[in-house]
């Protein structure tokens, strides 16, 4: 498929000037000033989710012209193309799908999706039908899930997020660090007859998985456990291994379905398990109402695609580096770190689909915390540091506890922290001194709800895509992972042997001084 890159097309150029006039001095507080509409302009509602953009060093002109570059680029048909199934995954010639995961049973689905998507249906059935039988069965009362990047993040990020809604005498751990003391510090609070394991691995070969699985295994005979069948139940595609495991239960998923965008198959059983087979349909739903907007929505109302455009316009016009994220919720605690992965195992590429080296920046760095934590932490550099990072609050209207106080509090926190980075402090001293026009986003949820968080996880995936479209890389492949596990198969070996022939010296005396002392 023919794409253009941002750089190559005329409205990239005509931004690039449009930036050299006004972006340099582009001042929120005169903006606000000079246009009462500021804020009905660049807000606006998506499915399960509000965003108000007007805190962002963004006007009309800038939005069209990044409108502009996105149709030169033919963002539309590359969109259009993500949906209808065509192995847009060039470098590893491979559908990307993961949509067609949440579209609903009685959606009309044609052509060479109607036989993938039958499969889908299946798969989500079954899961959901034993993810109910475990809830009804109260001799589980602990759930283990042990995956790695993709198959930890989502669902241990959506389990958290969800707790509200999490049934009654079940608790759910998740292990994904190949270092032995996450497992062993889990494993020691469990009994054999009461915990489920699920081994959450496509190929049932992941290395740090398949170590941590066999522990478990191990932990469970040596403790008592005598059924292994009814104990362990694996998300992978490799049944035959599986099964030479002890495992007969499996859910499996397809090779269009990348580890990060995994959450919607087989390795949300956590998920259903933690919120129900009703939850799990709802957490669906709301992805797919997003996917419908961003499908259908005309570009410059289309909310993936306004925040793709404004993260190309901060990250190669403005030049910033980093994005922070604070919701303030604390449930969405490990929301920053599956963003992470998201973002930048998605976009952290360096050259384009046809393997030329990029000229310019891609994507940034995303880090943060739950709100008011972050304020006590790294919120003074956000407010009078060196640098400038674009924030994104998220806050939630209604909470759902009933402590009085607390969440008109935690509001007021988040309303007043996007104020002060934009209006700032003058005239106070040296040191009170906050310069201000700091950006910011806003998003809002109405309740932090299965639905609500399925649309705005969309949503983020979109806006990746987005950006990702109009540097013309692919978003959708992850070599820069490979290489580093190809070099410990290697080195692992070599911590027993001692054997540091053809090492570099730094890592050879590295390797000298971690050796197990006999």
């Amino acid at each position: 498929m023919t794409h253009i890159r941002c750089d190559g097309t005329a409205a990239w150029a005509a931004l690039q000037k449009h930036y050299d006039s006004v972006g340099l001095g582009f001042d929120i507080r005169q903006a606000f000033a000079s246009d009462p509409g500021r804020f009905a302009a660049l807000s606006q509602s998506a499915p399960h989710v509000f965003a108000d953009l007007s805190k962002n060093l963004l006007d009309a002109r800038t939005e069209q012209l990044l409108l502009d570059v996105a149709r030169e680029t033919g963002l539309e048909a590359h969109r259009d193309a993500m949906f209808a199934g065509r192995h847009i995954n060039a470098t590893e010639d491979r559908a990307v799908l993961h949509t067609l995961l949440r579209r609903p049973a009685s959606a009309p689905v044609g052509g060479d999706l109607a036989a993938a998507f039958g499969d889908v249906q299946a798969t989500l059935d079954a899961m959901l039908a034993y993810a109910e039988k475990v809830r009804a069965d109260s001799t589980i009362t602990d759930v283990v899930n042990i995956g790695i990047g993709g198959s930890d993040l989502g669902p241990q990020m959506a389990v958290l997020a969800l707790d509200q809604f999490v049934a009654p005498g079940k608790r759910f751990h998740f292990v994904s660090n190949v270092d032995g003391h996450e497992l062993a510090g889990i494993l020691r609070g469990l009994a054999p007859e009461h915990t489920l394991f699920l081994i959450a691995s496509k190929t049932f070969t992941t290395a740090e998985t398949m170590a941590n699985a066999q522990s478990a295994k191990r932990w469970f005979e040596q403790s008592g456990g005598v059924d292994i069948a009814r104990h362990f139940a694996a998300l992978t595609t490799n049944v035959a291994a599986a099964k030479a495991f002890g495992i007969d239960t499996t859910f499996g998923f397809w090779d269009w379905v990348g580890g990060r965008y995994s959450m919607w198959s087989a390795i949300g059983l956590p998920i259903a398990l933690a919120i129900g087979a009703d939850g799990f349909r709802g957490l669906l739903a709301g992805a797919h109402a997003m996917d419908e907007h961003f499908r259908t929505a005309p570009l410059a109302q289309n909310l993936p695609v306004r925040l793709g455009l404004l993260d190309v316009w901060y990250r190669n016009f403005h030049r910033f580096t980093t994005r922070s994220i604070a919701p303030y919720h604390s449930a969405l605690k490990r929301l920053p770190a599956y963003l992470q992965q998201l973002e930048m195992e998605s976009n952290g590429k360096q050259v384009d689909m046809a393997g030329q080296l990029l000229t310019f920046g891609t994507s940034p760095v995303l880090w943060g915390e739950p709100g008011t934590n972050g304020q006590h932490a790294y919120f003074q550099m956000l407010h009078q540091g060196t640098d400038v990072t674009p924030l994104e609050f998220i806050a939630v209207r209604d909470a759902a506890h009933d402590l009085p106080g607390h969440h008109s509090k935690l509001l007021a926190n988040a309303l007043a922290q996007a104020q002060a980075l934009m209006l700032g402090q003058r005239d106070a001293g040296g040191h009170k001194n906050f310069p201000g026009n700091r950006p910011s986003t806003f998003f809002v949820f109405e309740q932090l709800t299965p639905e609500s968080l399925g649309a705005f996880l969309a949503l983020y995936e979109h806006r990746v895509f987005t950006s990702g479209a109009l540097w013309g890389i692919n978003s959708f492949d992850q070599w820069g992972v490979e290489l580093g596990k190809v070099l410990a198969r290697d080195i692992e070996p070599r911590l027993a042997s001692g054997d540091v022939a053809g090492l570099d010296a730094s890592t050879a005396g590295l390797l000298a001084r971690l050796r197990p002392r006999a």
